[in-house]
């Protein structure tokens, strides 16, 4: 099975303080994205806990990039709206500090999952839902598929950058049309 993708902008009240310290969700339960994905509660919990068990953690990365890590998300959990995601970029490297201004100044507002499907299903609308996930990282991206998740920077609101939602929306199903050809 292939590691593959979800882009998601970051949850409702995520935001990013002076410290670096990031939290929100990276993914939502029951919403359909532009992949006609659709994330079931409860597909994450054995990923989650099999990696408590041996002691590891999801990764934050730059751009799905694995040799471009940033920080380190110190939780992980789901509950019953979604992934919820909470951590630090580490300003220490460049990324990181690159990554804490691009958000705090709303140039960078993604949140993209790489995952491995373990149990999916198709659903009478034709969906594929997500039953089960293998959860590898949550990288912070620029470009996401999940338009009612996404980054704030603090004291903003989510809700008010509906245009660059919609430049979102136009490149990744761009994206989409390119990779069927």
């Amino acid at each position: 099975m292939d590691l593959e993708h979800k882009f998601a902008r970051f949850g409702d009240g995520l935001s990013v303080t002076e410290d670096a310290v990031i939290e929100g969700y990276a993914s939502l339960f029951g919403q359909v994205d532009q992949g006609s994905d659709v994330v079931q509660q409860g597909a994450y919990r054995a990923s989650l806990a099999g990696l408590v068990k041996v002691g590891q953690r999801v990764k934050m990365l730059w751009q799905h990039d694995p040799a471009q890590p940033i920080g380190v998300w110190d939780e992980v959990r789901e509950d019953n709206k979604g992934l919820w995601v909470k951590g630090r970029l580490l300003e220490s490297t460049q990324k990181g500090r690159e990554a804490a201004e691009l958000i705090r100044a709303g140039a960078l507002d993604g949140l993209s999952i790489g995952y491995r499907t373990k149990r999916a299903v198709k659903n009478d609308k034709g969906q594929r839902v997500l039953t089960e996930l293998e959860l590898w990282e949550v990288s912070l991206v620029t470009f996401p598929m999940l338009p009612s998740a996404r980054v704030a920077a603090k004291g903003t609101a989510p809700e008010a950058d509906d245009t660059w939602r919609s430049i979102a929306e136009v490149f990744d199903h761009a994206r989409q049309e390119l990779a069927r050809t």
